[in-house]
Parts: C-alpha cells; sequence; structure tokens
C-alpha cells in the first residue's frame, strides 16, 4: 500500500485510538506493532511519542488477544468521518 500524506494521517489517528487493535492497523495497512511503534517514533515530537507508548501499553483494547470477547469490533459507529 502506498504511504500517502493521508495513509499516515490514519496510522497515526488509529494508533491513538483506544479502541483500535494493534491488528486492525496490521490488516488495513500492513503494519504490525512494532512497525506502528516505529511508525509512531518517526513522525511524532519525542514527547508526544512518550505520551503515546506509555498511553497503548498494555492497554487490553490495544492487543486483540487482551479484549474482553465483549468488544466484537475495532471502532466506534460514529469514529469514521464522512466528508
Amino acid at each position: 500500500m502506498e504511504m500517502t500524506a493521508e495513509n499516515e494521517s490514519r496510522i497515526i489517528e488509529m494508533a491513538w485510538e483506544d479502541r483500535t487493535p494493534f491488528d486492525a492497523i496490521e490488516f488495513q495497512f500492513g503494519l504490525n506493532e512494532s512497525d506502528v511503534i516505529q511508525f509512531m517514533r518517526r513522525r511524532l515530537k519525542s514527547s508526544s511519542f512518550k505520551l503515546w507508548r506509555t498511553r497503548v501499553s498494555g492497554r487490553n483494547t490495544k492487543h486483540k488477544q487482551l479484549r474482553s470477547l465483549d468488544i466484537t469490533r475495532g471502532y466506534c459507529p460514529t469514529q469514521y468521518k464522512h466528508r
């Protein structure tokens, strides 16, 4: 997949979203968790990257295998913006 500015923006948005698992990013963009970490490290300011890493580290909703079985989707129905 071509890495356009729009795709980069969407990956960053998905990475910050609490309910979007890394698996969803990998499915849509081909970046596994470690790829997303490197991606975020290169594109965020150092302080923002540290905040993000603290936020997602160990977060159940970011790791599909840690999620409750009650969660069957990776995003809120109103999350996607229509243009």
